[in-house]
């Protein structure tokens, strides 16, 4: 038998020391043996819970099969793993120490009668191992992680920056993603366009996290079931949900009122909604659809909802644009997309989407005083419904290097939830990298455009209201 035996002191609540590490997917992060790690079986982490870890050991590559068989909150975890060539018994204690929390991790490893013989061998490497381990758990509980690498400098340059938006470009990214440990237990994040995509697996990643969820959906039917969905696998049931069709402006005031009389502080708000429109259609309030969904809505819902964001004690707003915006200069006279017989549904995407990231800009720029945090990101090429039914040609080109829903998602959950997304504000991130807005010199808008664009949302605000 080989035991490993090792603590840490961090500086956080014991609440949030014991909630991070009881949610033993989070090893993938700070366990230096842990490649991946999910939970397989649904609902809350507590007696019963399973999950499985792949870990590289001085044995090779192992998967093992973990089962909670103790846990009392605050105080103790006892996991049971087994895999082919041992069985190992994790015991975690946590205890105050002061203003800290003082993390007891012991491991005993039992091993198979073949790998018996070579214990002595590997006893020194596993306790360098488990070192190694318990640091950087305390690295990810102290929770100090700068933003990584800063914005490229050089050349534009549009295909190096494209390539990145695969799958692949998410397997070299996550490489240098920091631990995510901040707790958003109890915040109240609004979520838009969550019954499936993108935001159903945002919503699923910020509830398993603890966070009151309002979550934004058109179809009652839809919702019932993501709703009954999320709450049986993550356990948490402070999720609810708000029916509105956002390509509508009366549905869009009308949800601002709601949540407005509802009156709970809103900490982090997400404009995911879109879809990609073809041929070009209106909406009943004469309005193109494209323009009304991605653009003209979260600008009226983020304004309405204004007051509730400034009563958080940190709030953030995260928009969801496109990398199609790259091929797309910011042009007010074209955003109701009436291109007649030329009209595309892929440009007219790409336009509203651009002209959200200047809006973005101008919004971190206006609201810095009032201590808002407002971000965009791209999620990359995903596989979502969305891509299914709209672009089902790229799909077949491309669906090998397509991300999932939950890879293109995870900057979205990062931007909701790490401490340093909160550290800057009116920028464009991509695997969790600030990029660059512009990658063609000639779709650059000058100041009098950003300045148009502002007018012009304000102008349509009044004319729909």
């Amino acid at each position: 038998m080989i035991v490993l035996h090792e603590t840490a002191e961090v500086a956080r609540p014991i609440g949030e020391v014991f909630a991070y590490v009881s949610d033993f997917t989070t090893t993938a992060e700070w366990d230096s043996t842990a490649l991946r790690a999910r939970q397989t079986t649904p609902g809350d982490v507590t007696v019963g819970t399973e999950f499985e870890v792949v870990c590289a050991l001085p044995v090779g590559t192992v998967t093992l099969q973990y089962h909670v068989e103790t846990l009392e909150i605050d105080d103790i975890i006892v996991l049971r793993g087994v895999c082919n060539f041992f069985h190992v018994t994790d015991t975690i204690t946590f205890r105050k120490s002061g203003r800290q929390t003082k993390v007891d991790y012991k491991a005993m490893f039992t091993f198979s009668p073949a790998i018996r013989p070579l214990e002595g061998f590997f006893k020194v490497g596993m306790e360098k191992m488990g070192r190694k381990s318990v640091e950087g758990l305390a690295c990810a509980l102290e929770d100090q992680f700068p933003l990584s690498l800063p914005e490229r400098e050089g050349r534009e340059k549009l295909f190096p920056e494209v390539s990145l938006f695969t799958r692949l470009g998410y397997h070299f990214g996550r490489k240098r993603f920091h631990p995510m440990s901040a707790s958003i237990k109890g915040q109240h994040i609004v979520i838009t366009g969550s019954s499936a995509g993108l935001g159903y697996a945002t919503a699923k990643a910020l509830a398993r996290r603890g966070a009151h969820l309002t979550l934004v959906m058109r179809d009652k039917a839809k919702a019932d079931a993501a709703i009954e969905a999320l709450q049986s696998s993550t356990g948490n049931k402070e999720i609810r949900y708000e029916l509105a069709d956002l390509s509508l402006m009366r549905d869009v005031e009308s949800l601002v009122k709601k949540l407005r009389r509802r009156g709970h502080a809103i900490d982090v708000l997400i404009n995911n909604a879109g879809a990609l429109f073809n041929p070009r259609a209106e909406t009943i309030e004469g309005l193109e659809k494209s323009f009304a969904l991605l653009l003209l809505s979260p600008y009226r819902l983020t304004e309405g909802l204004k007051p509730l964001l400034k009563k958080a004690t940190a709030p953030r707003v995260i928009n969801i644009v496109s990398g199609g915006m790259y091929t797309q200069k910011l042009d007010v006279d074209t955003l109701q997309n009436d291109d007649g017989e030329k009209y595309s549904g892929s440009i007219a995407y790409a336009r509203e989407k651009r002209a959200l990231m200047v809006l973005t800009e101008e919004w971190a720029r206006a609201w810095a005083e009032d201590g808002i945090v407002v971000n965009a990101m791209h999620p990359g090429w995903a596989d979502t419904p969305g891509v299914q039914s709209a672009l089902p040609e790229f799909r077949c080109v491309m669906r090998a290097l397509l991300r999932s829903p939950e890879e293109g998602a995870d900057t979205i959950v990062w931007l909701a939830a790490a401490r340093e997304a909160g550290l800057v504000s009116g920028k464009l991130f991509l695997d969790r990298e600030i990029r660059k807005t512009h990658l063609l010199k000639k779709t650059r808008e000058s100041v009098a455009e950003r300045s148009k664009l502002l007018d012009f949302l304000s102008d349509k605000a009044d004319t729909t209201s």
